[in-house]
């Protein structure tokens, strides 16, 4: 298994700190086949690197992105991997629930790790009771661990309340240098606590971050590019765990670098600075 290997926890299973995102592979809010192979071909590297998590959602490329995670896994040993998938708040509520989430592992061709709601929606009702959904999809086994998606604290402390028989493991959200939410809230201090994983997504801004020089300067210290000091920054919290988008495999390579080592709390205090 690749060095790069730097494990956190969800619920009870350990992940690589930096997951493949695949926003965009696949299409976006509609199918794209144009660059199938070649998407197939990305993520089966980066999960040949060591990168064990990989994050996907029904959302993406209106299913199709599920599918290519599915044929990208193959051959590999299920039970080494670890694969989110998340709910869209169209399909919200007990039954629409519990046939998306049939469909996604459908697409995907096995169980799921991890599935999210997406985003919070508009009605409580509907959130809860997919919470509830969720959690029978668990007694079924075709999910393991239920979490949340751009879910603020308040949001979170609710759907924790809400649970019946199992816990809230994971809230997924915005999370960089340039937008340090979670901190100034309060919800990664909570969550911390709460033993719940911050699945960070943007983590380098669309590549804005990985071409700061002022990271950059800061990388040279320890033999890493801005993008791997931008990653590290948010990986240096023990429950936070870094989803960057596997659109190329160089790019899969340089992410994969910014685990295994960690800044100094001053580095990281002058990473700050560096955005502002």
């Amino acid at each position: 298994m690749s060095t790069f290997r730097d494990l956190k926890g969800i619920g009870d299973d350990k992940v690589t700190a930096i997951g493949l995102g695949t926003w965009g592979i696949g299409g976006y809010e509609s199918p794209d086949y144009s660059r199938d192979e070649e998407s197939v071909e990305v993520l089966r590297y980066g999960l040949e690197l060591g990168i064990n998590l990989i994050d996907t959602a029904e959302f993406y490329g209106a299913g199709h992105s599920e599918e290519l995670v599915g044929r990208a896994i193959e051959g590999f040993d299920r039970d080494e991997l670890f694969i989110i998938s998340k709910v869209w708040p169209t399909n919200f509520g007990y039954e629409r629930a519990k046939r998306a989430v049939r469909e996604s592992a459908k697409r995907l061709g096995t169980y799921i790790d991890l599935h999210l709601l997406h985003w919070p929606g508009t009605e409580w009702k509907r959130i809860e009771e997919t919470l509830h959904a969720l959690e029978e999809l668990v007694d079924e086994g075709l999910i393991r661990y239920i979490g949340v998606s751009n879910f603020d604290l308040e949001l979170l402390k609710r759907s924790q309340e809400a649970m019946r028989k199992y816990e809230i493991v994971a809230n997924e959200v915005k999370y960089s240098l340039r937008d340090r939410w979670p901190e100034t809230s309060g919800l990664l201090d909570y969550m911390k606590r709460e033993k719940i994983a911050l699945i960070a997504y943007t983590p380098l801004e669309k590549g804005s971050l990985a071409r700061n020089p002022c990271l950059a300067e800061i990388g040279r210290k320890y033999g890493k590019t801005s993008a791997q000091v931008a990653l590290n920054y948010l990986i240096w919290e023990e429950n936070v765990i870094a989803i960057s988008k596997a659109g190329r495999k160089e790019h899969i390579e340089e992410n994969a670098g910014a685990m295994g080592w960690r800044l100094s709390r001053e580095d990281r205090e002058r990473a700050k600075l560096c955005v502002v």
